[in-house]
């Protein structure tokens, strides 16, 4: 893979670039990203820019039939001078699934990697150094060739954008059950992280959000009868004493975070069942005290606690515990991605200078 070019303006973008002290999720917008392009089958060399407006045809098919695959990631300096990502290389298989699934052509891991290292080193002087803080990075792929015949597209732009961020949610959720709308199924793009899967949930988050809840919680679209996830995060719920969460069954997307936990929990001695979990058993084994505690996970969030589940009918369920088990894990996984204690899995990759 060819060195990738720095354009013009970049330096100068970087120097000017002040760190507020306010940092929100999403909010604080890095002063450089990267692009490639893909045209004529292969990937053309990428280049380092300053961040801004870019160019696409209205009739893109991104724009039309949604061919964009995305990742989150997050790279970390606190306590050290180099940056550090978590897990990159399993994002970027998760990538190329992602783009398999929609037939878009993924970037090579090396221009993956080329991309979020040169964003990540670019932006070291403002990666935040407080605990709980990073620089949110979002690799994102989307077909530019315009047309409107049903076939992909022949061209491509992978880019990587950032975000200097705190923790995307702090405190107690209050979920709202889904049993009207559904988000994916089994054969379909729920294992992708596709654009297309993020706006088939916003109806269900507003109508959530209209109600004095957080977010929505998916049930199966066959039956309506199993858990699948929130929106953006996977579940996990302590029955008995046993870390129970929903089986990977082909619309369920494989959180990174999810398996980092699985992974971790295992280590720390939680037995760990992954299975279909009904959705009303786990609330009569919330209003029995069998479930103690639930909680949510994702890159952006870490682990969130799950305060109160809200349902239809308008009965809610808290379980008893709140951010418990969560917070001891919570801990345990970002002391290990902010390089505070050493790390067994050889998750975590310094960033080459």
């Amino acid at each position: 893979m060819l060195q990738y070019k720095t354009g013009p303006g970049v330096a100068e973008a970087i120097r000017a670039f002040h760190l507020p002290e306010k940092l929100g999720f999403g909010l604080v917008t890095a002063p450089v990203m990267f692009s490639a392009e893909y045209a004529g089958g292969q990937w053309g060399q990428g280049e380092l820019v300053v961040h801004g407006p870019i160019e696409l045809l209205p009739g893109a098919r991104a724009l039309h039939y949604a061919e964009l695959v995305f990742e989150g990631m997050k790279a970390y300096r606190v306590g050290h001078d180099t940056p550090s990502l978590f897990r990159p290389l399993v994002n970027y298989a998760r990538l190329s699934r992602s783009a398999n699934r929609l037939a878009m052509p993924a970037p090579p891991q090396d221009l993956f990697m080329q991309g979020i290292c040169a964003v990540a080193r670019a932006c070291t002087p403002f990666i935040p150094r407080v605990t709980g803080q990073s620089l949110y990075l979002r690799p994102f792929l989307f077909g530019t060739e315009p047309g409107y015949h049903i076939r992909p597209s022949t061209t491509a732009r992978f880019m990587v954008i950032a975000n200097p961020a705190e923790v995307y949610s702090s405190g107690p959720m209050k979920v709202a059950i889904e049993r009207d709308d559904s988000r994916a199924s089994p054969g379909g793009t729920g294992v992708a992280k596709t654009g297309g899967n993020y706006a088939a949930s916003l109806r269900a988050t507003q109508v959530a959000g209209e109600r004095g809840y957080t977010v929505a919680l998916w049930l199966d679209a066959a039956t309506r009868q199993y858990i699948q996830e929130l929106s953006g995060m996977n579940v996990f719920a302590v029955i008995d004493g046993v870390l129970h969460t929903p089986e990977l069954d082909g619309s369920i997307l494989e959180g990174i975070t999810r398996d980092s936990l699985l992974t971790l929990a295992r280590a720390r001695g939680h037995t760990i069942i992954e299975r279909r979990m009904a959705i009303d058993e786990l609330l009569a084994q919330i209003r029995s005290g069998a479930c103690t505690e639930v909680f949510a996970c994702g890159t952006a969030a870490i682990v969130s606690p799950i305060g109160v589940l809200g349902d239809k009918d308008g009965s809610e369920y808290v379980p008893r515990d709140v951010d418990v088990v969560a917070a001891t894990l919570r801990e345990a996984l970002l002391a290990i991605q902010e390089r505070r204690v050493p790390d067994p899995f050889g998750w975590v990759q310094e960033i080459p200078a």
